[in-house]
């Protein structure tokens, strides 16, 4: 009877439409085309960190041929504001906002086949010791690359999915 029942549970999800987005593996589709893709240059220090997050999650290092066929351009706006006043008016909070807008250009035809924005922000407490505030400024714009990153890749993925079918 279990048998049964897995079975036709088994069934029913293979009529589901669900597919495996990475199909292939390396050698799949959404992966061939993530690893054609060449991040342009961007601006900074947050542009350096986004841009060597997307390379590692593009596999834009390991490809051999170096032609792309599509180029991802970037603009950042990295904005670090103070948020809490303590009671001699010093601040208390700060949050740290890191929004991309970027556009999957194809190379060939120079048709933009995605425009749009990823963000992300993180609050950081100001304590007496500049130094430790430095540092958790600049970990805060480091996982903020992380996370920028991982919003555009999945955005790509997507897209490069839909295109497949």
């Amino acid at each position: 009877m279990r048998l049964l029942a897995s079975l036709a549970a088994l069934a029913l999800l293979s009529g589901c439409g669900l597919q495996p987005i990475y199909a292939g593996g390396s050698q799949g589709v959404v992966a061939q085309g993530l690893a054609n893709i060449e991040v342009a240059p961007i601006e900074g220090q947050e542009g350096w960190l986004v841009r060597n997050a997307l390379e590692d999650r593009l596999y834009r290092s390991g490809s051999a041929n170096g032609s792309a066929q599509y180029r991802l351009d970037v603009l950042l706006d990295d904005r670090l504001e103070g948020l809490g006043l303590l009671t001699d008016d010093t601040i208390g909070r700060q949050r740290r906002t890191l929004r991309a807008r970027y556009q999957l250009v194809d190379i060939a035809t120079g048709a933009i086949l995605v425009d749009a924005t990823a963000g992300s922000d993180a609050g950081i407490d100001v304590v007496s010791s500049e130094y430790a505030t430095i540092a958790a400024e600049q970990t805060a714009l480091e996982n903020l690359s992380k996370e920028v990153a991982d919003q555009i890749v999945v955005r790509l993925t997507r897209v490069l999915r839909e295109q497949d079918q």
